[in-house]
């Protein structure tokens, strides 16, 4: 069975585009499309006396936030199959739910109601950490949404790690038919300026992306890769490399005796900073 790509839809103005990307999504990867809105709405309903005329209820006012999203959906690509539901948690919690049936969580940077300064939500941020699936947090520059600058853009971790986040991105490059750059960032100590110890730190980069890359290249040559080392902080290269990306893909790794993922500088930069949308994937528990 094929799992859905889920998004939570929260009718603001972030949430659409990610709807909005996320049928893109589903469209190139064959995927049916789940739009899911959490909330405490029975609360209100208590709260309401039964006989009020004076607004709708909370449950009427998210039923026709999820029903015009799912509207939206379907004018976008009307051969990407739609289901909808809303479910009375909070937000993040609920996405988390959903996450264990899912091909991947999608959401927005910022949700209705957060401070317009918040560079992301605290949904995204708190689903991003914690999912057991991969998530997409959908944000950046007009170029970086419609996929125009087709390439996307992996962030190398260590081979024991990555793995997942690399047949992420070989699957991602493929059903866009677009170029997979893969980077590695290096970076020599103060004391070790001499240009002998640059150069092991950099052949070292060097192996340890063909290490990571090796069975994946020969299981998908059609994708076209370019594999990179830079020197440097390895969230400054790829935050400043997804201005021309159309995804930046970064894994994430369980930690003993931590609850769900922890997401390290990398992944938090990106998730605040990038110029594209950014995928989370972690590592199969």
């Amino acid at each position: 069975m094929t799992l859905p790509l889920v998004v939570g839809v929260d009718g603001s103005d972030a949430s659409l585009l990610a709807v909005d990307w996320a049928v893109d999504e589903a469209a190139r990867q064959g995927l049916a499309l789940r739009l899911v809105h959490a909330s405490r709405w029975e609360r209100y309903e208590r709260a309401t006396p039964s006989n009020s005329l004076s607004r709708p209820s909370e449950r009427v006012f998210v039923e026709n936030l999820v029903a015009s999203a799912a509207e939206r959906a379907a004018r976008r690509n009307p051969q990407v199959k739609v289901t909808t539901d809303v479910v009375p948690d909070d937000a993040a919690d609920a996405l988390l739910h959903e996450g264990n049936n899912a091909f991947a969580l999608v959401t927005g940077a910022r949700g209705r109601g957060e401070l317009t300064g918040l560079l992301l939500g605290s949904v995204g941020l708190a689903v991003a950490a914690r999912a057991h699936c991969p998530v997409i947090v959908v944000r950046g520059d007009k170029a970086g949404l419609a996929g125009s600058h087709e390439r996307i853009l992996l962030g190398a971790g260590e081979p024991v790690t990555g793995a997942e986040a690399v047949r992420f991105a070989f699957r991602e490059a493929e059903a866009r038919g677009c170029a997979l750059d893969v980077v590695r960032a290096w970076r020599c100590p103060a004391h070790e300026s001499a240009d002998e110890p640059a150069r092991r730190h950099e052949q070292r980069a060097s192996a340890l992306l063909d290490e990571l890359l090796r069975d994946t290249v020969a299981d998908q040559p059609v994708v076209r890769v370019r594999r990179v080392t830079v020197e440097g902080p390895a969230h400054s290269v790829l935050v400043r490399r997804s201005a021309a990306a159309d995804l930046v893909i970064v894994g994430a790794r369980r930690r003993q005796g931590r609850l769900g993922l922890q997401l390290g500088r990398v992944s938090h930069t990106l998730l605040h900073h990038a110029d594209c949308p950014v995928a989370v994937v972690p590592l199969a528990a």
